[in-house]
Order: structure tokens, then sequence, then C-alpha cells
């Protein structure tokens, strides 16, 4: 079913308010982290599983979320996903004690995932193959504004409000989407009701959240940790394990959780897979400025906040023309040009030092998150544009899991980078061992340490090795962006995803 007329746009605003909402509730919780230790009384490892909860449930919900989309229906799927999400919001607010939050903090990501999915089928469903990258550049920015605006949010309201605010403010978010999305996204779900395959969605389940847990752990503890490894090569085994079990129940004329012929797409399954890895610098980025702007630059969190700006800048004059350009020259084209100009980006941002000028380091983030955007944006729409309505729901949770699971990686493989750069080029010669042991931890360690000796000088040195270790993070991001144009060319059509009655259909649907 597809919608009509300024509706479908209208519904569109709907679906992305809806998964602003969640995404702004990713990135805020990073300046609340202090705030909700002192009120909670929460210890170091709550804190860790505040965040981390919420991305293990958003990880292993996205494929289960999409099968019941499709065997349910969407807009029902979506619109109950969006209530609960609500309620976990007030009851995140309202909590007295580091369990209750984080219990509220789980429902949310199980709501979390449902919504995202489910927006992203609802574009299959609202809109033909013509308008759909327009529409998934809308659908981009709502995402991408969250990143820079949750710390910014966040740290405003930390400094004038009660810091339940910052939840209840998705009540009314929720109320609208609901009210909203109730009257215009239409309902849909698969001719033919999918089975539900309970082996292979626990199988998906389990691998996801052991990947995401092990990159969590990665991005913390290092590449080294034994138990960072152990969770990987568990989550990467049982979703190996996954897949067979998915070819044999098609063999066997069942109904798998994701249905093989969806990866026979090349557009689809390229599509996927470029898009979760042209977001892996950015995140890497979202990771490393605000530690700069703090450590380097001496702001606060609202400070640094808004200087991530240029960044949400950059990402939607990527975003929203991609559409546009991938009818004019093709996806291969657009996303390719994309990763162009994220090694660009990062190049130069492999250029930053101490005394670097903010001007300088907008631009370099506005070019980096341009070509985050344009890449992100035209192969997301590849993928979904080769999607059949039967198959929007699945197929988008496909799209989701692997947008969900960069965030992780790109937080992992880029802080593991700054980390060993930093602790490499530190000079701890002036300090005591005990001392030196703090400062290696982080840099607000090493900073707080040249405080505590009153040594400019040391401070001086801590600033120079993380600004190395930035460096080098943003040599690793231009790589990946290399990587990934070579990738494109190699696997992922040229299509022009738009009508032409004077040129041969693709054979690009799959259902």
């Amino acid at each position: 079913m597809i919608g009509n007329g300024m509706t479908k746009w209208w519904a569109l605003g709907a679906v992305s308010l809806s998964v602003l909402a969640v995404s702004l509730d990713g990135t805020v919780l990073s300046v609340a982290l202090p705030t909700l230790a002192r009120s909670l009384h929460a210890s170091e490892s709550d804190l860790e599983w505040f965040s981390a909860g919420y991305l293990l449930l958003l990880a292993a919900a996205v494929l289960p979320a999409g099968l019941i989309g499709d065997r349910y229906g969407r807009k029902i799927t979506m619109l109950s996903s969006l209530a609960v999400f609500g309620i976990g919001s007030a009851l995140c607010a309202l909590a007295p004690s580091p369990g209750w939050f984080l219990f509220a903090r789980l429902l949310m990501g199980l709501a979390g995932a449902g919504i995202t999915v489910m927006a992203l089928s609802a574009l299959t469903v609202l809109f033909d193959e013509g308008e759909r990258p327009k529409a998934v550049g809308v659908f981009q920015a709502a995402n991408f504004l969250a990143l820079p605006l949750g710390p910014i949010l966040g740290g405003w309201m930390l400094s004038h409000f009660w810091w339940g605010w910052m939840f209840l403010l998705n009540v009314p978010v929720v109320i609208l989407g609901l009210a909203v999305g109730g009257v215009l996204v239409p309902e849909s779900r698969s001719a033919q009701r999918p089975g539900m395959d309970p082996i292979g969605t626990a199988a998906s389940m389990i691998g996801l959240v052991a990947v995401t847990y092990g990159l969590v752990k990665a991005g913390e503890a290092g590449w080294s940790d034994v138990a960072a490894i152990g969770w990987m090569i568990a989550g990467v085994v049982l979703l190996a394990g996954f897949f067979w079990w998915e070819r044999a129940v098609a063999r066997r004329g069942g109904a798998p959780l994701i249905p093989p012929v969806l990866f026979r797409s090349k557009a689809f399954a390229s599509g996927a897979a470029l898009g979760g890895l042209a977001g892996l610098g950015m995140i890497g980025l979202l990771f490393t400025m605000p530690q700069y702007f703090q450590a380097v630059h001496g702001l606060d969190a609202l400070g640094s906040g808004l200087r991530l700006l240029p960044l949400v800048a950059g990402l939607l004059i990527g975003a929203l023309p991609a559409a546009r350009l991938t009818r004019v020259i093709g996806s291969k084209l657009t996303v390719a040009l994309g990763f162009t100009l994220l090694a660009a980006g990062a190049g130069l941002g492999a250029a930053t030092r101490t005394s670097s000028s903010t001007a300088f380091v907008a631009v370099w983030m506005a070019i980096l998150c341009a070509g985050t955007g344009m890449a992100l944006s035209a192969a997301t729409s590849a993928a979904i544009t080769t999607l059949s309505v039967e198959r929007s729901g699945i197929g988008s949770a496909v799209v989701q899991a692997f947008n969900k699971t960069g965030g992780p990686v790109g937080t992992a493989v880029m802080g593991s980078i700054l980390a060993a750069g930093y602790r490499r080029h530190l000079d701890l010669s002036a300090v005591s061992p005990a001392a030196g042991a703090e400062a290696r931890k982080s840099v607000y360690g090493g900073m707080a340490v040249a405080q505590d000796l009153g040594s400019p000088s040391f401070g001086k040195s801590v600033q120079d090795a993380f600004v190395y270790g930035l460096d080098i993070s943003m040599l690793a991001a231009a790589g990946i962006a290399v990587a990934g144009f070579v990738l494109t060319l190699l696997f992922l059509p040229g299509l022009r995803t738009y009508p032409d009655p004077d040129r041969p259909k693709e054979p690009a649907h799959v259902g």
C-alpha cells in the first residue's frame, strides 16, 4: 500500500519524530552519567550497564521485531513499541534505585528496536521506488540530529532542571507519534504470514548480544581483553550457526527468520553492509571529539556539545542531496563519492594539533560527516529500494542490525586505536609509577595528575599524547573509508532508483 499526496510525507514526519526520540535517548545519557551516579548512588558497573544494556537489547531485538511486524502488522508493532518506550522513559525519570533505572533502560532498548525497524519498514510501505531515496534522506536526517543534540540538550537541562526531565521529555513525543502515526501510517503485513523460527530467532538474538557486548568490553578494556575477545568469538560462531540454520530451514521448505532470497540481491546485501561501514568513522568521532574539546581545549559538556554542531550540519549536507545524486549518477557512484568525502575529512582530521582552531576542526568534521551522510543514506536507499512490501519488515530489520552493531564497532575500534596511541606517546619519566598508572587510564586521568602535581608541562604532554592518538584514529577512519570506496565499486550495483519508462526495469525486487 503506497501513501497518497502529502499525507505520506506527514506520516514520514511522525515516523522520523519517533526515531528522533529513540536516537536522542541513546546520546543524552552520556552527559547524565555523573548526575545519575550521585542521585541513584550508582556504581561504575551500574553506569556501564545503563549504556551497554540499552545497546544490547536494541541490537538483540531488531530481527525479531522485523519478523513480528511482518507477521502481525507493522503499524501495530510500531505503535506498541512507541507506547512501551514512553512507559520506559517515565520509569527512568521516576527511578529510585539503579536496579529500577536499568530495568527501564532495558525496556526502552527493547521498544527502540521495534520503533527503528518498523519506521524504516514504513518507508517501503508508504513510498514507491522513485520516492524512497528522498524519504530515506529525511529519515536519516532525523537520526543525525540526535547525535549532537543529545549532549547539547542534556548538558543544558542538567544545568537548569531536575535530571528526570531528560527522560520525561520523551513522553509528549511518544503521545504525538502515537496520535499522528495512528491516523496517517497505513497498516500492513505479509500476505503469507512468516513462521516464527524459534531456533533462528534465539541464535540471532544471543549472537548479536554476544558480539555487541564483546565490542563494548573491547572499547573499555582494549582489544587484548580476553573476555571481550571471547564474547565476540562466541557471537560470531552463533551468527554463523544462525545463517547455516536459515539455509537448512529454507532447503527443507520451512519458514526461516531471514529468507535467503534477500541476500540474492546484490543491492540489498551490499547496501546494508556498506551502510553499517559508513557509520564507523562518525561514531568514532562522537567518542573522541568531546574528549578533545573538554580535555585539550578546557570546555565544559555544553561547550563541547555546541562544537559538535558542524557534525550535524555535515550530515545533513550529505544526506539530503543523496537522493538527487542517486537519480543522476546512480547509487554506486553516490556511495563512492560519500566514502571519498569521508576519507578526505578523516585525512584532514589527522592533521589536528592541540593548537588547532575551532574553525579548522569544524571544517574537517563537516567534510567527514557530509561523506558519512551521503554514503549512509545512498547505501540504505539501495538496500530498501530492493524490498517488496511483503518483506519490508524483516528486510528493514537486517539493515538496522548492521547499523546498530556499527555503533559499538566504531567506538571499540576508534577508542582502542586512540588509547593505544595515547599511551605510546605519553611521557611518564617525570612522574611517579602510581601517578603514571593513573595518567595512562585516560586523558582525564592524565590532566588530573597534572593538576595535582601543579605541572603545566606534564599537562601539555598529556594533551599532546591524546592528540597523537586522535590523529592515528582519524587515519584509521580514512583507511576504513578507502576500504568502503573499493567495496562499493566492486559490489554495489549502479542503480538509478527512479522509474524510467525508456529503460528496462532492473531485477531489483526480491519479494
